[in-house]
């Protein structure tokens, strides 16, 4: 039986500072050395920020040095990475994951369903699929959760986990009204789809106007909260996905 020892960080937000996010992404390597994967928040290697001059300045081309200078530096740690960003593709903006083994491009999943406030990102229109030690896993990011044919589609490709990067940081009455909603939402995609789910959160506060909670969690596909990052504290949840 082959499987898969999932990571799921749950990071401070870090806003327009690659190098300190990296930082932070090197950190986490060290703390969950014996996993076989790193899943990381929605935007995590700039930040999310949906205004126009933190897209346009940090925006990133997967093909352009910068980018280059990312993978580079991310080579040297073991597990896969899946990574938040904000993807550059000529003049469009995409709010994407991308898939890193030492620091190599493996692929990238672009967010299909963009929530009102993004509407200077461009949605993609494909769910690609990645096998690690014999195990399938595919992506689906933040506000994707909500819709059921995301989940699906990826299912469909005989996938036994979704991964779900996120970036909750919200008006402190949404988040009261939102952190019991999450996991909810989530467990209703792995009833339908008998998919692992694992998300990636950050947490703490920006300001006095927003806080993030998480949650950072693992289900299996019994519905079960197996592992989760407590609430407004940075750390990790490791979980073994089995094929």
């Amino acid at each position: 039986m082959t499987g898969l020892r999932v990571a799921a960080c749950q990071t401070p937000e870090i806003l327009g500072d690659v190098d300190a996010a990296l930082t932070c992404v090197e950190d986490f390597a060290r703390r969950a050395g014996d996993a076989d994967l790193l899943l990381f928040p929605e935007c995590f290697l700039q930040g999310y920020l949906v205004e126009a001059d933190h897209l346009t300045r940090y925006a990133l081309d997967l093909g352009s040095a910068e980018f280059a200078a990312v993978c580079r530096r991310l080579a040297p740690i073991r597990p896969t990475l899946v990574l938040g960003i904000i993807e550059r593709r000529e003049d469009r903006l995409l709010n994407s994951a991308v898939v890193l083994d030492r620091g190599e491009l493996s692929g990238c999943y672009r967010k299909t369903h963009l929530v009102p406030g993004e509407a200077l990102f461009e949605p993609g229109d494909a769910y690609p699929v990645f096998d690690r030690n014999g195990v399938r896993f595919g992506i689906n990011i933040c506000y994707d959760a909500q819709f059921p044919a995301a989940a699906a589609a990826v299912a469909a490709q005989d996938a036994d986990v979704l991964l779900l990067p996120t970036q909750n940081m919200m008006r402190r009455e949404n988040a009261e009204r939102w952190k019991p909603r999450h996991n909810e939402i989530r467990r209703q995609r792995v009833s339908e789809t008998g998919m692992w789910l694992v998300s990636a959160d950050v947490t703490g506060e920006r300001g006095a106007e927003r806080v993030g909670y998480g949650p950072t969690c693992a289900i299996n596909p019994d519905g079960e909260v197996v592992a989760q990052v407590p609430l407004m504290t940075v750390g990790h949840v490791t979980v073994e996905i089995r094929r």
